[in-house]
């Protein structure tokens, strides 16, 4: 909420006081194809703390966790730490990433979107990973 806050993110579902029920609602009525998404932090959350967020970087994470949903990964986060993407994916998807058709579109896509390393997580998804280094 804070980045929100700082980047003066504008929330218009938030401002109509809707509940994330009454969007999912709508949004079946509605016919969107994210009725059924499920709901993602911010990606403010896929930064190492005390690094800048930029519009830029942003962008860099939202198309690297897209491409990962367009190949059917289910749960997936793309931390930030520099230029280097650490990828997280449920435990029993890890071995799917390094078959060779998917690691080189991966790397490929990840590298124009301008990230310079490409890792993935041994340790699979986890929520809240980039709070390992708090005290």
């Amino acid at each position: 909420m804070q980045a929100i806050k700082e980047l003066n993110i504008k929330s218009p579902l938030r401002y109509a006081n809707l509940t994330k029920k009454e969007i999912r609602e709508l949004s079946q009525r509605l016919n969107l194809k994210t009725a059924q998404k499920p709901s993602f932090a911010c990606l403010a959350s896929r930064f190492v703390y005390g690094d800048t967020i930029t519009k830029e970087k942003l962008n860099m994470i939202d198309k690297a966790e897209q491409l990962l949903l367009d190949l059917n990964f289910t749960q997936v986060r793309v931390r930030i730490h520099g230029l280097l993407a650490r990828i997280e994916v449920k435990p029993e998807e890890i071995e799917r990433l390094i078959q060779p058709k998917i690691k080189e579109n991966i790397t490929k896509n990840f590298n124009e979107y301008g990230f310079k390393y490409v890792t993935i997580d041994l340790n699979g998804y986890q929520t809240g990973s980039m709070n390992k280094t708090l005290k």
